[in-house]
């Protein structure tokens, strides 16, 4: 009975044993194999929450930690030899080895860090190149002789800029002295009895003066705006209302030119922390392009919208001739968008609303779209 209890115990075994090796599962349900697969698993995971925290992490502290890993591994190895000399070998090694690594890994981030300054405008930092080992530290005189070149060059353009707006002020200043004679005399002139030929002269005489006046002041304002050299005085400013008071100042010019007003504005306030005198100086340009270049007998669109962060303002009109300047160009100084240049603006108009709105920390776009214009103003608004 032992015999037959003995052999049906073998026969089952070699059973369960050939059934396993046919499907391929008899490491997977031993102890062992069970062993082995949770370690694998174990290993696998680690491995990947090891690689996820190294990709998120800096390029130098990567670098140490590699290398303090690699370091400590051949340590290891070494000790499992029981060999004196070869294990102090080894940990020589890998101990400079690993001072090696760090060093040049700080010395790539410090240029980095300097690299990443001068492209953010910090021109006037420079890099303690003693510490720096051997090709690096000719790199960071390099870098420190490249922020002292852009350092110049700005410095330079800041100069010409400067140079240039004294020249144009300074310019127009002497242009608008005799001009305001010249005005001045044309109206008394306007008073006295003279032909209707000399009428006709003399209005002529007015009118030219008058646009020659309002260029001279666009040349000397674009100027300001464009340089900075505006004073502003912000303060909170209900957007809607100075649209409102824009509306009704340009309502009778509106009417003159056959044009419909549409304004759209939020139920709420819509509040902006900017200066109201330069922000009315934007909607004025703005409503005097719209009056100059406007197709008569069309509709004109002003809407205020919020997106919860900025405020809107929209200008949407039809041209009355097409425009053949492209739309980036049109904020441009003398720039019109009409190409035969036979209207009576400066081209100065956009580029001051432009300028002015930059100055207050708002952005400033124009688009065209067939004879579709389209202006738009977006400032920050005012937390509540």
């Amino acid at each position: 009975f032992l015999a037959w209890a003995i052999a049906l115990l073998i026969v089952g075994i070699v059973g369960s044993l050939a059934a396993r090796i046919k499907y391929g599962g008899i490491w997977k349900r031993t102890l062992i194999g069970r062993i082995l697969v949770l370690l694998i698993r174990g290993i696998r995971k680690a491995s990947i929450r090891i690689g996820a925290l190294l990709r998120g992490m800096p390029a130098a502290p990567k670098t140490v930690c590699i290398a303090g890993i690699v370091a400590v591994g051949n340590i290891l190895i070494g000790a499992l030899f029981r060999n004196p000399a070869f294990f102090l070998i080894l940990t020589t090694e890998s101990l400079i080895g690993f001072f090696l690594t760090v060093a040049v890994a700080l010395g790539l981030n410090t240029l980095q860090k300097h690299a990443k300054a001068i492209a953010e405008g910090d021109l006037k930092r420079k890099i303690d190149t003693t510490l720096l080992p051997g090709p690096m530290k000719k790199h960071g005189e390099t870098l420190n002789r490249i922020g002292d070149g852009l350092n110049t060059a700005v410095g330079e353009r800041i100069k010409s800029e400067r140079m240039k707006t004294e020249l144009i002020t300074n310019v127009s200043h002497d242009i608008k002295t005799p001009l305001t004679s010249i005005i001045n005399y044309v109206d008394l002139l306007s008073k006295e009895k003279m032909s209707k030929t000399a009428g006709e002269y003399l209005q002529i005489l007015q009118r030219q003066s008058a646009r020659l006046k309002k260029l001279a002041d666009d040349v000397v304002e674009a100027s300001k705006a464009s340089s900075g050299a505006i004073v502003l005085e912000p303060e909170p400013c209900d957007l809607g209302v100075l649209l409102e008071q824009a509306v009704g100042e340009y309502e009778d010019l509106l009417k003159e030119k056959d044009l419909q007003m549409i304004l759209k504005t939020p139920e709420t306030e819509t509040v902006v922390f900017a200066d109201g005198r330069q922000l009315w100086r934007v909607f004025e340009n703005l409503m005097s392009n719209i009056c100059k270049y406007s197709l008569p007998g069309t509709r004109v669109y002003l809407t205020l919208g919020e997106d919860g962060e900025n405020a809107t303002v929209a200008f949407r009109n039809i041209s009355k001739d097409p425009l053949t300047a492209e739309a980036e160009e049109l904020t441009e100084r003398f720039v019109r968008a009409d190409s035969s240049r036979h209207s009576e603006g400066s081209g100065l108009g956009l580029s001051i609303a432009r300028s002015l709105t930059e100055l207050q920390g708002g952005a400033f776009g124009v688009e065209a779209d067939g004879d579709l214009f389209k202006a738009t103003i977006k400032l920050p608004l005012m937390k509540r």
